[in-house]
């Protein structure tokens, strides 16, 4: 019986010091928030559906990396969206066994073009996601990997060197970047969403892209 309620003891002084380790913790990721890149006006800490609560630092940092190759890819789509609507494409045939030509692609809607691509090609844009993703995971900048505090993933052709960059400027860079990315992302999906549902993004409407 003694041992029994000694554990019973332990048990419950483990229980009662479990909300104030958990406060804690939450506390020093809201923190975390504001050091991150990206902690700008007019929404320095935007968390609308809390995910910085969801798990520990390195949860967070996983969430900032997946948010800034989002914002990357955003980036591209939306460059290349501009691009093929305005006309412009490469010359010539992207494959002449399946009779697929860039011109025709980029008469297509973006969902039509990737399904008129042929598989070859479809597997060769995953297989580079897939290429990329596994060197931005292995990669250890600053001697860790970023979810342990190390340097965001950074894929850069050609490579970029931003040893001689001052921190102030570099945090104003990432910034920048951020920001811009999450306006690239709102826009390549209010793309998509006025080339396949009339009418769901007034501010296109009429747009000649669409």
């Amino acid at each position: 019986m003694k041992i029994i309620a000694s554990l019973l003891t332990l048990f419950s002084s483990a229980a009662a010091f479990a909300p104030s380790a958990n406060i804690k913790s939450s506390t020093a990721i809201r923190a975390l928030i504001d050091d991150l890149p990206g902690a700008t006006l007019p929404f320095p800490r935007f968390d609308p559906f809390e995910l910085a609560d969801l798990g520990s630092e390195s949860t967070l940092r996983w969430f900032r990396a997946a948010e800034l190759k989002h914002s990357r890819v955003a980036m591209l789509a939306t460059t290349g969206y501009i691009v093929q609507a305005s006309g412009i494409h490469f010359p010539g045939m992207l494959s002449n066994t399946d009779g697929v030509s860039f011109e025709s692609l980029a008469a297509m809607k973006p969902l039509d073009a990737w399904a008129a691509c042929p598989e070859g090609g479809r597997n060769q844009i995953l297989f580079t996601i897939f290429f990329t993703e596994m060197v931005g995971e292995i990669s250890q900048e600053g001697g860790s990997h970023y979810t342990k505090g190390g340097g965001l993933p950074t894929i850069v052709f050609p490579p970029v060197d931003f040893s001689g960059v001052k921190p102030d400027n570099l945090y104003k860079k990432q910034c920048a970047e951020l920001n811009n990315g999450r306006l690239a992302m709102i826009a390549i999906i209010s793309f998509c969403a006025a080339a396949n549902i009339p009418g769901s993004v007034p501010l296109l409407a009429g747009s000649p892209m669409f």
